[in-house]
């Protein structure tokens, strides 16, 4: 029997849409999505006979663990609760998007558990589970709705090229399917980069649409200070932190990032483009560090959601960043480590500048020692 095959680009109410892949989920049968990178073929993790007639359609071998995909890096820590510092930087960073992270599981303490011992031999084999948030509404908004996440691999038969249209996936998999979602092309046409994430080290098992190349920067540690306009005291703050790191890790500045560490700033009512105060750049001139080329940039939801540790230079600005992004809570501090504020020195003389700059060398220096550089 044909599956029914649904266009997403036709249809008047997604919502309908994904209440039917839900309900096809539901029953163990298979759904086709798109996804960003190539046609998936889902099954409900939740239905043993789903994820059973996943190897059947594909003729896939059991020893070829499926991924799950889930909704967010939240639900991550649910099925990986010692989910690493790289994983969680990748997942951070990369998710939703085309990466897949095959991490450790943590056995009993892992929502994994819950799952049919048929499907916990199917994902997670070997101690290990590979996760995926897809970047596409279609699969969200049914993650969204469904109760436990979706056993994921892409629409084809194992061996044969991977779906890239609607059609392709129906020609491959046929009456397998109960439901087949159709968004057209697939964004970027190929499969996602799978990298197995460790505590301090990661591999990548298969490149696919984020090259190797850039796994490394991916997987650094990204350090934020945020002052109100990036103007004055976070761009200050920024190089002296990037000489301070290059002095605790015994390379020099420019060897940094290469070390996997990043060093931003911004401002939370900043204007982009604009350039440091010239108060601030004859006091960093002193020391050796340029200032010229700083470009003020505003604190945005990417930047927050990607870093490791936010230092703020007052209580004030925490409490902003805090309140648009609860979730960052734990990740932001104050430059100094007793918690007081590093005052504003807009408009004052060189000698106001140069204590400001003395005051956050002197935090940060502190705050070098506390970093774990990983």
């Amino acid at each position: 029997m044909p599956p029914v095959v649904i266009n997403l680009r036709k249809t008047e109410d997604s919502r309908d849409v994904v209440h039917r892949a839900v309900q096809t989920l539901a029953e163990g049968k298979l759904v086709v999505f798109p996804t960003e990178t190539v046609y998936g073929l889902a099954a409900s993790a939740r239905r043993a006979d789903g994820v059973r007639r996943i190897f059947e359609a594909k003729g896939r071998s059991h020893h070829a663990p499926l991924a799950l995909a889930i909704r967010s890096v939240e639900d991550a820590l649910d099925y990986a609760p010692s989910l690493g510092v790289k994983a969680q930087r990748l997942a951070r960073r990369c998710w939703p998007g085309p990466i897949t992270l095959v991490v450790k599981h943590g056995g009993d303490e892992s929502l994994l558990r819950q799952l049919p011992a048929e499907v916990r031999e199917a994902v997670a084999p070997s101690g290990e589970v590979g996760l995926r948030v897809p970047a596409h509404s279609a699969v969200l908004d049914v993650l969204h709705m469904l109760a436990g996440p979706i056993a994921l691999t892409s629409a084809n038969v194992s061996g044969q090229p991977d779906a890239v249209t609607a059609e392709e996936a129906i020609r491959s998999l046929g009456s397998h399917v109960g439901l087949v979602i159709d968004d057209g092309p697939c964004r970027y046409g190929q499969p996602s980069t799978v990298v197995r994430a460790r505590d301090d080290s990661y591999e990548c098992l298969r490149e696919g649409v984020v090259p190797a190349s850039a796994l490394e920067r991916l997987a650094s540690m990204l350090i934020v200070i945020v002052c109100t306009g990036n103007t004055c005291r976070s761009p200050m703050a920024e190089v002296l932190l990037r000489k301070l790191v290059a002095e605790h890790l015994g390379c020099k500045m420019e060897e940094v990032e290469q070390r996997g560490v990043l060093v931003s700033s911004a401002g939370v009512s900043a204007a982009p483009g604009g350039g440091a105060a010239p108060e601030a750049i004859a006091t960093m001139k002193q020391r050796g560090l340029d200032l010229s080329r700083h470009e003020s940039q505003p604190l945005t939801e990417k930047l927050v959601r990607q870093a490791d540790v936010i230092f703020a230079l007052t209580a004030a600005h925490r409490q902003a960043i805090v309140r648009r992004w609860p979730e960052a809570e734990l990740r932001t501090l104050l430059v100094q480590p007793d918690n007081t504020d590093i005052e504003d020195p807009i408009g004052g003389p060189a000698e106001v500048y140069e204590q400001c700059a003395l005051q956050i060398e002197d935090a940060l220096r502190r705050r070098v020692q506390e970093l774990r550089f990983e």
